[in-house]
């Protein structure tokens, strides 16, 4: 897969391991996501959801010029949320 999902498809996984589906329910990520998808919680959903639009975005020759929006902008999310090293003086 494209590193431009690699961020989104990571913050799933994430996600999955800390749903009830897979925690409390003793599922495995991969039942939660075919067998399970509506007791996922919100955010997993979406997440899905945009690992689905960021792997279909691969293949569609529109923006494999512009390159794909939905992998960058879960790039540029995760970037901000990651605090900054302290600068050394």
């Amino acid at each position: 897969m494209s590193s431009s999902c690699n961020a989104i498809l990571k913050a799933l996984k994430e996600c999955l391991l800390n749903s009830d589906c897979v925690q409390k329910q003793g599922h495995l990520p991969s039942e939660c996501l075919k067998q399970h998808s509506n007791e996922l919680p919100e955010q997993c959903q979406l997440l899905r959801k945009s690992t689905f639009e960021c792997k279909r975005n691969m293949l569609d020759m529109r923006t494999r010029f512009r390159g794909n929006t939905v992998g960058m902008d879960a790039e540029k999310l995760r970037q901000q949320k990651t605090p900054a090293p302290p600068a050394e003086s």
